[in-house]
């Protein structure tokens, strides 16, 4: 018997339902052990095949979806021909309504979403795409170590022609802000805490604002070419962009927001999209 790893070998950037918390963007790196006999070649495994078929098969699963544990009290999930819908309903916030292709919305036989419960997912998965000498496949979940200040997001791009386009994906992002030049960790800090669990919305995608039950909620929808999306969600959970919310964007009008208030200093946002990726806007 052999061992072949790969350490951090993809990341997972996925949101997910919460009673507590609502909608949460994640991102987690995924580590990868195959047990198994070596091949004809003395290996258990190649190692391109590990990143090209193995990553594939990973982010072919949860990677940018609303992933759901289908066993929670809170959730009711509906199946229609090739569409799918999920309502979450809290006590503090209503409820969270998506709507959207199959593939866009995974249910996880689970109570709560943790990097344990979707270890045995995505390890059952990758088992049907390994070669016959592989006996055993082991993966470990677990988000980035992150020292300074960070935020958990959520948006939907309709212009983007790949999974960036599903309307609740997400991420956990660091965040870097300089005031010419010199770190400035408690403004990051500030934005990092007023953008956490939030949703990004693009303006132009809103269909309607409404009252219901006590709460406000925002509708968003647009065709895409994957199919039609749409995201009911609480107005307090919501920070509205005039653009769309790429990453480019995001940091662009962070910028450009906080020179509003420190207008004689140069401002450098540094702004994440999930792991070691991301862009920089300086006003």
């Amino acid at each position: 018997m052999a061992s072949l790893f790969v350490e951090q070998l993809t990341v997972i950037d996925f949101s997910y339902l919460c009673p507590e918390r609502g909608l949460v963007g994640e991102s987690w790196l995924v580590d990868v052990v195959l047990d198994g006999s070596l091949n004809e070649q003395g290996m258990v495994f190649d190692f391109g095949n590990v990143k090209k078929d193995i990553k594939q098969a990973i982010d072919s699963t949860i990677d940018h979806t609303l992933v759901v544990p289908s066993h929670c009290d809170a959730i009711q999930l509906v199946d229609h021909d090739k569409t799918r819908e999920v309502t979450l309903s809290t006590s503090q916030d209503g409820i969270i309504h998506c709507l959207a292709p199959k593939a866009a919305i995974v249910p996880i036989p689970v109570d709560s979403i943790t990097p344990l419960t979707l270890k045995a997912v995505v390890e059952n998965h990758l088992k049907s795409v390994v070669p016959d000498n592989v006996d055993s496949v082991s993966v470990n979940l677990y988000p980035q170590a992150i020292q300074e200040s960070y935020y958990h997001y959520s948006h939907g791009l309709k212009k983007h022609h790949g999974d960036c386009q599903r309307i609740a994906h997400g991420h956990r992002s660091p965040l870097k802000i300089k005031l010419d030049g010199k770190p400035a960790p408690q403004l990051a800090q500030q934005w990092a805490k007023q953008w956490r669990d939030i949703y990004l919305v693009t303006e132009t995608d809103i269909l309607e604002q409404f009252e219901q039950n006590g709460f406000t909620y925002i509708k968003c929808g647009y065709q895409a070419p994957q199919g039609y999306f749409e995201l009911t969600i609480n107005k307090k959970r919501c920070y509205f962009f005039q653009t769309d919310t790429t990453v480019e964007l995001i940091a662009q009008h962070l910028a450009q927001e906080i020179k509003k208030d420190i207008p004689n200093q140069d401002v450098t946002v540094q702004a994440y999209e999930g792991y070691k990726k991301g862009a920089i806007a300086t006003v």
